[in-house]
């Protein structure tokens, strides 16, 4: 873990930075506090045996989603009418119309669709979570790009249905 941090640091936070612009204005989590609680996650994981960056930030996504979505509970955003926004999911993204869905909704949806297809979960926890691009998410998952673009783009076409076409 020590000779990790300092190789993925940098990138980790800028992902969370990126995340966390589309949250609402006043949002108390901070993405520096992401990535440390983050990582105080993934050092508790003494068996992991991360097989290479890829692997190592699709862990990390997975963490990252499970921060944001306890935050949103917590924060009893779901109980209140929402908030929480998802703006995007990439730049081949969910369109967004002006209904805000709430990250508690995206989190059941997409647990959902991981029941469904567990790869095309994948898939959207790495690229909306993790903002891994094509590449790296087909790095992570050990598939083509190809495979991922097709896995992305019929996964974005599921939640947009499941959500009821809010995003």
């Amino acid at each position: 873990m020590e000779e990790l941090l300092p190789l993925v640091y940098t990138d980790l936070r800028q992902r969370a930075r990126r995340y966390m612009r589309r949250e609402r204005a006043g949002h108390t989590l901070q993405p520096t506090a992401l990535v440390h609680e983050a990582f105080l996650k993934l050092v508790k994981e003494r068996d992991a045996n991360w097989q290479n960056r890829g692997h190592f930030l699709a862990i990390a996504s997975k963490a990252m989603r499970r921060i944001l979505v306890d935050h949103a509970r917590t924060h009893g955003r779901a109980k209140r009418g929402g908030g929480q926004v998802v703006e995007q999911l990439g730049d081949e993204a969910l369109a967004v119309d002006s209904d805000r869905v709430d990250l508690v909704a995206l989190d059941v949806a997409l647990t959902r669709l991981a029941e469904r297809d567990p790869q095309q979960g994948r898939v959207v926890e790495l690229r909306y979570f993790g903002g891994l691009s094509i590449e790296e998410t087909a790095e992570a998952l050990g598939v083509s790009p190809a495979t991922v673009k097709r896995e992305w783009a019929m996964a974005r076409s599921w939640l947009f249905a499941e959500l009821g076409g809010r995003v």
